[in-house]
């Protein structure tokens, strides 16, 4: 039986913040739906490389709030992206007041959280690359 990934859900408080965030990871809106009926809208978000639907991340916000939103995302697991370079990534994260959960001292992997408390992995694309300051001596923030 053949088995195809289509995208990952998540729900999110502030739809403005989100996108926002995402954007700063590279992401581009590829798809939106608003449903009056139902009272939400559905933003599908992916690479510009990857615009075919197979690497979609939704995100679900209904309009008149979510209560039911867990404080900690950590249930879901995580979202997890490679990057061309994950020094100037997490830079760019962090002039934008984002905190770097994990830091990529190996040059390969790190940790940030969106603005729902989502854990989302940067992974170096190919190779790590060297260690280097101050990323290398750099400690954890919080958890992811």
């Amino acid at each position: 039986m053949k088995v195809e990934f289509l995208h990952t859900m998540v729900r999110v408080k502030d739809l403005d913040k989100s996108l926002e965030f995402y954007k700063m990871l590279g992401l581009i809106e590829r798809k939106r739906s608003d449903h009056e009926g139902g009272r939400f809208s559905l933003v599908y978000l992916c690479p510009p490389e990857q615009t075919d639907g197979r690497a979609d991340l939704e995100l679900t916000y209904n309009w008149d709030g979510d209560d039911e939103l867990p404080t900690d995302g950590r249930h879901f697991g995580h979202l997890a992206y490679r990057v061309e370079n994950i020094y100037e990534m997490c830079q760019q994260l962090m002039d934008a007041g984002v905190t770097i959960n994990r830091p990529p001292r190996d040059g390969h992997m790190a940790f940030i959280r969106s603005p729902d408390n989502i854990s989302i992995e940067l992974l170096q694309m190919d190779k790590p690359l060297p260690a280097q300051e101050p990323w290398a001596s750099m400690e954890n923030t919080g958890h992811w």
